[in-house]
């Protein structure tokens, strides 16, 4: 891959792994969310995916992933910009605003796990989905790493 190649390029110019490279690994997206029907508000929980490792914070089938997960959310420019629930940390999120990475991105700064040891990923903070009762989803509601 080109040197800071996310700097260079606009989303729509990204090849496949570029596309995937952006992503730091937070498993953010992969939280259960909740839509008030009639506000269509959406709160995030601390309960994630079924498909989702709360250790790696990596999908543990991504490849057959929207397959087996009828929910699954498909990144790409269109979703991107209409997901007011991506925290304002993803790098999708802020190179579709014209922004800079943050300098903890790994992108940035060489490390993988720096999302991890500051606590900018759900690595310690969530539950798998198949280990939490669907009536309990809204009392898992949480604040942490929200959207600005």
């Amino acid at each position: 891959m080109a040197d800071q190649f996310w700097r260079d390029k606009r989303l729509d110019e990204l090849d496949a792994r570029e596309w995937e490279a952006l992503c730091d690994g937070c498993g953010q997206c992969c939280r259960v969310k909740l839509e008030d029907e009639d506000s269509g508000v959406v709160a995030v929980t601390d309960v994630v995916c079924a498909l989702l490792d709360p250790v790696t914070c990596r999908c543990t089938d991504y490849v057959n992933r929207r397959a087996r997960i009828s929910d699954c959310i498909a990144m790409d420019i269109a979703t991107v910009a209409s997901l007011s629930w991506l925290p304002a940390t993803c790098a999708y999120r802020l190179r579709a605003e014209g922004r800079e990475l943050p300098n903890w991105h790994y992108l940035v700064c060489g490390d993988r796990d720096r999302v991890h040891s500051l606590g900018r990923s759900v690595r310690g903070k969530v539950e798998r989905e198949t280990d939490v009762e669907t009536s309990d989803y809204e009392s898992r509601i949480v604040r942490w790493i929200q959207p600005k």
